[in-house]
């Protein structure tokens, strides 16, 4: 019944959007309107609910004339991924030369990738908007009181949620409220950028949390609990200033909201590490808030289109070859009785062999997580194929790892004869998440055992005997293999931290602990740029990472990642030449840029 109450609400809004937005369009900061509905046609409850569900719309990044699905696609594998150290843009070298520039940190302001990230994001902030205006002017007998405050509580949520992710993007991008907004009037939206907008992010959250249920009849909907979560996200990315430095009023508050989701145990981590990753096991006991995807014949707008470039080049999905993952990143699954090599993980590569008949997986000891996280060469790719060097577009071009996360497994995939589209949700937000974050605070603010404790709930799932391990195979290629059942793939070893280990050797070992736990719990979904940016690190890491990957990469030698400037992505011209109002740009670029 879940299930299909998401695949109905996520249908519903792909179709409301047909016969409700035909021919309006609401990107006021970057677009002339080409024709709107007139205030009546919509001023009723049915027009209202089109409305919100039109802001849901724009979670997963399409919606846009002129846009491809990827450029603002709510993963943020493009900005997120590729220009940390997890990934590559992979492909070949000419495919998409924008994410060349994005991955080699020529961020221009006339890329085409990062202006379209602008529109979509600011789309989502006008339909929420639109929302909450068009509920306030209702007519009580319209619609209850009780249901405005709902959909006013859910249109903030994703207005918090759109300029969460734009302030992520952009150093100090404009908030827009429904004070601002007028559908009829396309200068009420040129405000400008002048002030910090993580208080009136955080207002957003708190006023939704403050109105929403605990529990939603429709999955894809957020709750009390879904807001409070986004809450503490907030605060953490406001828990280190750029040097790195600790805000301890910041990271208290957010530890305040964590604890407060932890003990209430309304969620627990998923048996296995794989069930964060499969369409069988979305919206699961680990899920806080999900990003809706569904399959059918005659929708395959609300499937997971942003990520369908980033498939292995081979049948059955058969393109693109994107989204790639680094040696570094392969290397940083070693371990070492059983624990993560925090400080030495790149002095050895984790290599593969081909010989004449077969390929030969690295024997040393490795985080399972490393293959239900990419796929590698000789190790079966999704538990029905060989990962060979042709699920690779050019190997000598971005190396032989492809991403795997987001792929769907093989009884789930495909929709109009393109297996890259699929109804495999996004996890967005999770429990595992949650401790991770209480794990950071505790170091900086608590206690180093329950950090450890924390970090050992992560890894002792990821261990879990009982659960899915990758498998191993018996063959030449992919086309004449047979599982072996009950044996591992590779030499899996992954054990919790002993008890002490965090005091023992103090807080900078714990503080390293716990942001590569998150690095191995979370790589390729799109967060390790925007963790390293939030840490207040990026300099010492990327430029680490690039003097290493670039001995494997020709393209990235001599290229640099410049401290203050590219922690964030440059305001497009674009955004900025149409905020002109009596003569003058109300946006002002990022003096970085």
């Amino acid at each position: 019944m879940k299930r299909n109450k998401t695949h109905i609400f996520i249908i519903t809004i792909f179709f409301v959007i047909i016969t409700v937005f035909i021919g309006c369009n609401d990107e006021f900061l970057t677009h002339e309107p080409q024709g709107q509905f007139s205030d009546s046609s919509i001023s009723n409850a049915d027009g209202v609910e089109g409305i919100l569900l039109s802001a849901y719309k724009m979670l997963n990044g399409l919606g846009l004339d002129g846009q491809s699905a990827w450029n603002n696609d709510v993963q943020s594998w493009v900005f997120g991924g590729i220009p940390s150290d997890d990934a590559l843009k992979g492909t070949d070298a000419g495919d998409q030369p924008e994410q060349s520039f994005l991955e080699t940190y020529n961020f221009q302001t006339f890329n085409g990738h990062i202006t379209n990230k602008w529109r979509g994001l600011y789309k989502g902030v006008a339909r929420t908007n639109d929302a909450i205006n068009s509920v306030i002017n209702l007519e009580n007998s319209e619609i209850s009181e009780e249901r405005k405050e709902q959909i006013i509580a859910e249109a903030r949520f994703l207005r918090g949620f759109f300029h969460f992710e734009a302030r992520k993007m952009w150093r100090m991008p404009p908030y827009i409220d429904e004070t601002n907004f007028d559908r009829n009037n396309i200068e009420s939206t040129k405000v400008p950028n002048d002030k910090e907008i993580w208080p009136m992010i955080e207002a957003d959250f708190e006023a939704a949390a403050a109105i929403l249920p605990e529990t939603q009849g429709e999955v894809g909907r957020p709750t009390k609990w879904a807001a409070k979560a986004f809450l503490a996200k907030a605060k953490m990315y406001q828990g280190w200033d750029e040097q790195g430095n600790p805000n301890i009023v910041k990271l208290q508050e957010a530890k305040d909201i964590l604890n407060d989701i932890v003990e209430l145990q309304r969620y627990s981590l998923a048996q296995t590490f794989e069930e964060n990753f499969l369409v069988a096991t979305r919206n699961n006991q680990e899920s806080i808030f999900e990003i809706q995807y569904a399959i059918s014949s005659s929708n395959d707008q609300a499937s997971n289109q942003g990520v369908g470039l980033a498939h292995p080049y081979t049948d059955p999905w058969g393109c693109c070859g994107f989204y790639q993952a680094s040696q570094n990143l392969v290397n940083s699954f070693k371990t070492e009785n059983g624990l993560p090599m925090l400080e030495n993980f790149n002095n050895e590569d984790v290599s593969f062999e081909i010989t004449t008949d077969s390929l030969s997986a690295y024997i040393k000891p490795l985080d399972p997580r490393i293959d239900h996280t990419l796929g590698r060469p000789g190790i079966l790719f999704k538990d029905f194929k060989l990962h060979q060097l042709d699920f690779i577009r050019d190997v000598s071009y971005a190396g032989p790892y492809s991403s795997k996360k987001h792929v769907a497994e093989p009884e789930a995939f495909g929709i109009g004869g393109w297996a890259n589209l699929s109804a495999n949700n996004y996890r967005i937000m999770r429990y595992g998440m949650i401790l991770l974050w209480l794990a950071e605070c505790e170091v900086e603010i608590g206690s180093l055992d329950r950090a450890e404790a924390l970090v050992n709930k992560i890894r002792e799932r990821s261990a879990n005997p009982n659960g899915f391990v990758p498998k191993a195979i018996q063959g030449k290629d992919r086309n004449d293999f047979s599982i072996v059942e009950g044996e591992a793939a590779a030499n899996y070893d992954i054990k919790p931290y002993p008890t002490g280990t965090f005091s023992n050797k103090g807080k900078d070992f714990a503080r390293n602990a716990v942001r590569f736990e998150s690095r191995l719990e979370f790589a390729m979904e799109g967060h390790r740029f925007f963790d390293l940016q939030r840490w207040g690190i990026s300099a010492k890491v990327l430029n680490s990472y690039l003097q290493s990957e670039s001995k494997y990469r020709t393209y990235l030698e001599g290229i640099s990642f410049t401290p203050n400037k590219n922690e964030f992505y440059p305001i497009p011209i674009q955004a900025i030449d149409r905020s002109y109002k009596e003569g003058q740009p109300t946006l002002t670029q990022d003096p970085a840029y």
